[in-house]
């Protein structure tokens, strides 16, 4: 069963591993495995599931509501995100702005079937909305009970400074970060993490497996696996592309030692391996079948000792991408039309 951790500096308390339908529901599974992949999820322990209205056009969080359908409301932490563009694409139907979040908010709690969220999330940041105006309509979201805590994704250290200081003034709490973290994609470490530590605030990290990358099914000089994220063309080929070099994929294939000796899969050694990071309180895992999901669980409780960490750091050498201006490199300039 899965361990719980404290989400930044608050009383609440998530799973470790937590459940995500980024890529998965709505677009790349039926509903009704989808729905499967849930109550294995729960019957795993996991209580914490992150979504976000823009994953399938709003359809993943429909079909999350569903699946939680009967469930003890106050049993549940459910997350969701704001910013990027959803429905026809109009001129506010994008960004941070107090309009969008406002419509945002309604819509996700209708999708879902719930009257609050736990955490409501800036899933980026928009250059194009004062920073006080989002704070004050996140402010208000919390005060009307629509949402419980506030979270950013893939902000830069100053952004999270700032965010923090204003929900301080404003009177809420801005306590989660959402990045990308994987072995292969630490560039979170050098600024955001400290950055985190320092204004009470924990991560809760996407892709530890590097969107499949880390399982090892992914060998230089092989075919595709038949029905793998790189052989996706609704959207997970892209986001794999970078991960898929042949010096990235042979220096994964000297990761099965390690496992082997934790007594791991290569899927649930990247898992545990994020965890060791005590400012990550939760490893966002996704599955297209259950039994994915009751595998993913089993990272959570394994402590790597030091040695086996340092293996990790030598075998991979440096194909790591550490550097800490990817956060902002990778950021909208503008908002997505």
């Amino acid at each position: 069963m899965v361990n719980y951790r404290y989400l930044g500096n608050s009383g609440l308390k998530i799973s470790e591993i937590t459940y995500g339908n980024w890529l998965t529901h709505g677009s790349q599974v039926e509903n009704d495995i989808a729905t499967a992949c849930v109550h294995a999820a729960l019957d795993a322990g996991i209580t914490s599931f992150d979504t976000a209205d823009v994953y399938a056009n709003t359809k993943a969080e429909q079909v999350l509501g569903d699946a939680l359908k009967g469930q003890r409301r106050e049993s549940l932490e459910i997350f969701t995100k704001v910013y990027w563009p959803t429905g026809p694409g109009g001129p506010n139907d994008v960004g941070l702005s107090r309009k969008h979040i406002m419509e945002s908010i309604n819509g996700s709690l209708k999708r879902l079937g719930t009257d609050y969220v736990d955490l409501y999330q800036a899933h980026r940041y928009d250059t194009e909305t004062p920073l006080e105006e989002t704070m004050q309509a996140f402010a208000d979201v919390v005060r009307q009970g629509k949402a419980l805590y506030i979270g950013v994704s893939e902000w830069t250290a100053d952004q999270i400074r700032e965010g923090v200081k204003l929900a301080r003034e404003l009177g809420f709490q801005l306590i989660s970060s959402q990045p990308q973290y994987s072995m292969l994609w630490r560039v979170i470490e050098e600024e955001v993490v400290p950055a985190s530590k320092e204004v009470g605030v924990s991560q809760i990290v996407w892709s530890p497996i590097a969107q499949g990358v880390l399982t090892g099914k992914y060998v230089p000089g092989q075919p595709l696996p038949e029905g793998s994220r790189a052989t996706d063309d609704k959207g997970g080929a892209r986001m794999i592309q970078r991960f898929m070099r042949d010096d990235v994929l042979e220096r994964v294939q000297l990761l099965r030692p390690v496992a082997d000796e934790l007594g791991l899969t290569m899927a649930q050694l990247a898992v545990a391996w994020v965890l060791q990071n005590d400012n990550v309180a939760a490893a966002i895992v996704g599955a297209s079948r259950p039994e994915q999901v009751a595998e993913n669980v089993k990272a959570s409780g394994v402590e790597i000792p030091a040695e086996l960490m340092a293996t990790i750091d030598e075998v991979l050498g440096d194909v790591v991408e550490r550097d800490p201006g990817r956060t902002a490199e990778n950021a909208p300039k503008t908002r997505p039309v």
